[in-house]
Parts: structure tokens; C-alpha cells; sequence
């Protein structure tokens, strides 16, 4: 088995490991500021909206990540609109995060006291401003932990946006292993990159978690 293969690609895994990088902290940013949306949606009281959010929730999470990333990609030109593969795989990667995201912090929304609310509004706050200043900021630092395993899980998803031929880390690591047949180096070195990336998530993911815990 030819090991050395993976030595001499090492500077292609590292760009590959760059482009997963660039693709998931552009989706991770999507998600964060549509599931904020559509979590405030979940949590009115106006049924119209509450449906939309709900609507919105069980869409997304219900279509398979891969299914929207193609939709984007191959079956938007045929109605004219062409995306760059880059947009398609943060949009696709972004908006079906963004689901998950909008749950986790939802459930962080539901552990506030609801009586914060309807003091924040009596004060003079509008519903909006009640949510952003009063309650997402404590539903934020319960959400954390589901956040934060959100976060690691689109970083890990993000490697199907080598489907629409982008050099991400699987990307890169299925082109070489293509053209040497020396899949198992390859793929063993993919699988390197992305703990490098995972493991020092998961400890930052467990430090915020402690740092921020609410006292019980």
C-alpha cells in the first residue's frame, strides 16, 4: 500500500481542509442568523407565524442535506438560475443547519420564564425587542450545548458538497484517489483532517459549555 502518496498530497489535503474550513464558517453564519428567525417565529403567539417557522422546521430537516445541495446546483439552471458551486453547498449547508439551529435555540426560548417576556413588553418593549434584548440572549447561553453539537454536525455534513465538485477535503481526497488508486491513504488522510478539525471543536464546544452554564 502506497503510504508515501499521502505525504506528497499533504499541501492538497491542507487546501482541502481551507476550503471545508470557508465553507462552513459562511453556512455556520446562514444558520445562525435564519434559525434566530425562524426560532423567534416558532415562539410567537401569532399562529400565522408560528406556522411559518413550523413549516419552514419540518421542510428543511425532513429533505436530505444532499437532496437540497443538488436542487441548487443542478436543477436551478434548468429554470436559468446559475449558482457557483461554492454558493450552492453554503446555501444548502446554511439552510438546512438553520433548522436545527432554530430548534435548539427554540427549546432555549421554552427554558425562559415566560413572565421575562410579558415584563419585557409591559415595560415598552415591542415583541421583537422583548426577544432580542430580554430572552434570546438567555435562550442563546441554554441552547449551547445542542449549538455547539449542531455546529460540529455541519462541519462533518459539510463533506457532501463534494458531490457538486467542490475541493473540500473529501473532495480533494477523492480526485487523488482517483487518479493513483490509493483510496485507503487518501481517505485515511481525510478522515485525519476532519479530526483535526472536530476534536479541538469538541473542546472548545465543552469549554463554552462550563463557561457559560446557567446555575441550577
Amino acid at each position: 500500500m502506497h503510504w508515501d502518496v499521502l505525504v506528497e498530497n499533504a499541501g492538497a489535503l491542507a487546501s482541502g481542509l481551507l476550503v471545508t474550513l470557508a465553507v462552513s464558517a459562511c453556512a455556520f453564519v446562514l444558520a445562525t442568523v435564519v434559525g434566530l428567525a425562524v426560532a423567534t417565529l416558532r415562539a410567537t403567539q401569532s399562529t400565522g407565524l408560528r406556522a411559518i417557522g413550523t413549516a419552514y422546521v419540518e421542510l428543511i430537516r425532513n429533505v436530505p442535506l444532499i437532496v437540497q445541495i443538488f436542487f441548487l446546483f443542478f436543477a436551478l439552471p434548468s429554470v436559468g438560475i446559475r449558482l457557483p458551486a461554492f454558493l450552492c453547498g453554503v446555501l444548502g449547508l446554511g439552510v438546512y443547519t438553520a433548522a436545527f439551529v432554530a430548534e435548539a435555540i427554540r427549546s432555549g426560548i421554552a427554558a425562559v420564564p415566560r413572565g421575562q417576556l410579558e415584563a419585557a413588553t409591559a415595560s415598552g418593549l415591542t415583541y421583537v425587542g422583548a426577544m432580542r434584548h430580554v430572552v434570546l440572549p438567555q435562550a442563546t447561553r441554554l441552547a449551547i450545548p445542542p449549538l455547539a453539537n449542531t455546529t460540529l454536525n455541519m462541519i462533518k455534513n459539510s463533506s457532501l458538497v463534494s458531490a457538486i465538485s467542490i475541493a473540500d477535503i473529501l473532495g480533494v481526497a477523492n480526485l487523488i484517489g482517483a487518479r493513483t488508486f490509493a483510496y485507503v491513504p487518501m481517505f485515511v488522510g481525510a478522515g485525519i483532517a476532519y479530526l483535526i478539525i472536530t476534536l479541538p471543536g469538541g473542546a472548545l464546544a465543552a469549554y463554552l459549555e462550563r463557561r457559560y452554564a446557567v446555575p441550577r
